[in-house]
């Protein structure tokens, strides 16, 4: 059994949260509010910006160029593929330019990224990339859970996203993510497979925090007390 097969195991109650939380339900069927839509992608957006950054951290990491060489792809599909999707929605969705770039964190969202910067910056290479692993993998099965649907793909608004997470280019994407973790994860002793386990579980539940967030466009809750 491979190390992402005992993840999958032992977490997969979990793990099938995000699959049934009502944001990916509404998603699929196309009933989804264009308003907690048009929040997720701001707050999206924030986050693969940090994203990209773990597998910057990743190459400066690797132990050898074919890890190296991985990371490097991950970094160039997130930035030119998967952020590109974004941008295409924003304008989409009267999002400007300025409002991207001046938006700010939701305190979910600051703490997901925080916690894989940390583990990143702090952990070893192993751990990194049971960091990252959960959000490539779990929308990548979404993606492909919600093109069954009849018609998913051809929404005029949740259309494109769909397409985009269930397509090829983002499986190759989640499958380097998840290969990479089994090559990493391979001959370690049973207190550091835990500590991988550990992170998986923790960003696997911060997936379901995120979905949760967007869903009830949660800021922070004394935002209206703050002034400028």
């Amino acid at each position: 059994m491979q190390f992402t097969d005992r993840l999958f195991e032992k977490y997969h109650t979990v793990w099938r949260k995000n699959h049934e939380h009502p944001f990916v339900k509404e998603l699929g069927a196309g009933t989804l509010d264009p308003d907690k839509f048009r929040f997720y992608m701001i707050q999206d957006y924030l986050y693969l910006i940090d994203y990209s950054k773990l597998f910057a951290l990743g190459a400066v990491k690797a132990p050898n160029l074919e890890v190296m060489t991985v990371f490097a792809n991950l970094l160039y599909y997130t930035m030119n593929e998967e952020m590109a999707l974004h941008r295409k929605y924003a304008s989409r969705f009267g999002i400007t330019e300025k409002e991207l770039e001046e938006a700010k964190h939701s305190p979910v969202t600051l703490a997901y990224t925080h916690y894989m910067l940390a583990v990143a910056q702090n952990g070893s290479i192993a751990e990194l990339a049971a960091a990252h692993l959960a959000c490539a993998w779990s929308y990548w099965e979404i993606g492909c859970e919600l093109a069954e649907i009849p018609g998913a793909k051809n929404h005029e608004l949740y259309g494109d996203w769909v397409k985009t997470y269930s397509s090829e280019e983002f499986g190759q994407s989640a499958q380097w993510n998840l290969d990479l973790l089994n090559q990493l994860a391979e001959g370690k002793p049973e207190s550091e497979l835990q500590r991988l386990e550990e992170i998986f579980l923790n960003t696997t539940r911060f997936e379901y925090m995120f979905w949760d967030m967007a869903y009830h466009q949660q800021m922070w809750p004394m935002d209206e007390q703050v002034t400028a």
